[in-house]
């Protein structure tokens, strides 16, 4: 089974956290204050999530990266390459406490991050859903909440895809990064914060 790695221990990396623990699914969370910074909330999230250093966080198959934009350029810097690893992007490019969105050059907010993780397969997800909704049971509507996700490398994006439906979501491909990225990114996009159910 792939290793997994979480940059990033606000609402948005803890969320992701707490889900892959409800499920057992082992994980390293990482912050930029060090590991001891996050005893108690491992110890709340359970034996199968651990806390240790950025850097071996960054050294897993997935790596999630749940920091606020601003913050993306320090917490990334001085990391290895990611050698073909997959890089999940969970950011939005805006945040408290003005919620001024970034002026991107035109660019999708997950182009922009692209450059900060050179070598990785960058597929953009788990960034569209309010943190309630991804630390919450996806099956409580009556059928499986949706969760987006985009890339340009289809073997990426078949692992992130087989993680969401192990969770329990229900995954939809959006396509490239490109394109799929601009309909997910806040703001600007027609999709985020849509609280959608797939129904069998």
């Amino acid at each position: 089974m792939a290793t997994i790695g979480i940059i990033g221990a606000g609402q948005i990396g803890t969320a992701i956290a707490t889900a892959l623990a409800r499920h057992g699914i082992p994980a390293t969370l990482a912050n930029s204050r060090g590991p001891e910074s996050l005893a108690e909330t491992v110890a709340a999230l359970g034996p199968s999530i651990t806390a240790d250093s950025r850097e071996e966080a960054a050294s897993k198959d997935i790596v999630f990266v749940a920091v606020n934009w601003s913050k993306l350029p320090a917490a990334l810097a001085a990391l290895p390459e990611f050698g073909g690893r997959i890089v999940v992007d969970t950011n939005n490019p805006i945040e408290a406490p003005l919620f001024k969105p970034v002026d991107l050059g035109g660019r999708s907010s997950s182009e922009v991050f692209a450059d900060w993780v050179p070598g990785a397969r960058v597929v953009k997800a788990f960034n569209h859903l309010q943190p309630q909704l991804v630390v919450g049971d996806p099956g409580s509507d009556g059928g499986r909440r949706v969760l987006f996700y985009s890339g340009d490398d289809a073997e990426a994006k078949a692992q992130v895809g087989s993680l969401i439906d192990r969770l329990g979501f229900y995954g939809i491909d959006l396509g490239p990064l490109a394109l799929g990225s601009r309909l997910v990114q806040f703001p600007g996009g027609p999709l985020p914060a849509l609280n959608l159910v797939k129904f069998d």
